[in-house]
């Protein structure tokens, strides 16, 4: 018995959110700190993986490998709850919008202009939820007062190192995604 056509698409799509959430795991572990900003403020790689399975399948697809790979990273104990939470809230805010102007757009300027928007959406979304949940929650956890110090943390520390890391992940997405944009057409007319 041959299995159905939607079946067979719906078990590549398993398969490949799957791998891309594994590969983002790993991108995940090889973690770096940047000069001059707080040492807990780590860039990683693993959004590029989360931008393909967007871009290939859908918005949901890659805040599928976004949450994939932040309970991996978590339920290894790679990562703090909140750490983790942080990363997948700011993986979504700078996915989905590159992700919902490639659809519409299809266009590599649609990709560039998602990415754009992509970083400041994460670095504004990262300081307002840094500001009155993430950094209270760090302090309550880790028993410290950082109210008089959260405005200092936010703008020496968290918007430039959003920034940063949309500018380093945009700058090594774009040449990938124009290497793997005939495959990932190719993929696309397969899977619909």
């Amino acid at each position: 018995m041959q299995p159905s056509k939607g079946s067979s698409s719906k078990l590549v799509k398993l398969i490949t959110l799957s791998l891309m959430g594994t590969i983002a795991l790993l991108l995940m572990l090889l973690d770096f700190p940047l000069p001059m900003l707080p040492p807990f403020l780590k860039v990683d790689l693993s959004d590029i993986p989360a931008l393909f399975a967007a871009l290939l399948f859908s918005p949901i697809a890659g805040v599928i490998v976004e949450v994939f790979k932040n309970g991996l990273h978590f339920m290894l104990g790679s990562g703090d709850p909140i750490g983790s939470l942080a990363n997948l809230l700011a993986g979504i805010m700078f996915i989905l919008p590159v992700s919902m102007f490639y659809h519409r757009f299809k266009t590599v300027k649609s990709i560039v202009s998602g990415l754009v928007t992509g970083t400041i959406i994460m670095a504004i979304g990262m300081s307002v939820l840094n500001y009155f949940v993430i950094l209270p929650a760090y302090a309550w956890l880790m028993g410290f007062e950082v109210e008089g110090t959260k405005l200092g943390y936010i703008t020496a520390g968290i918007i430039p190192f959003n920034v940063i890391k949309g500018v380093i992940v945009s700058l090594l997405f774009i040449p990938l995604f124009m290497k793997l944009k005939p495959w990932l057409e190719q993929k696309q007319a397969k899977l619909t």
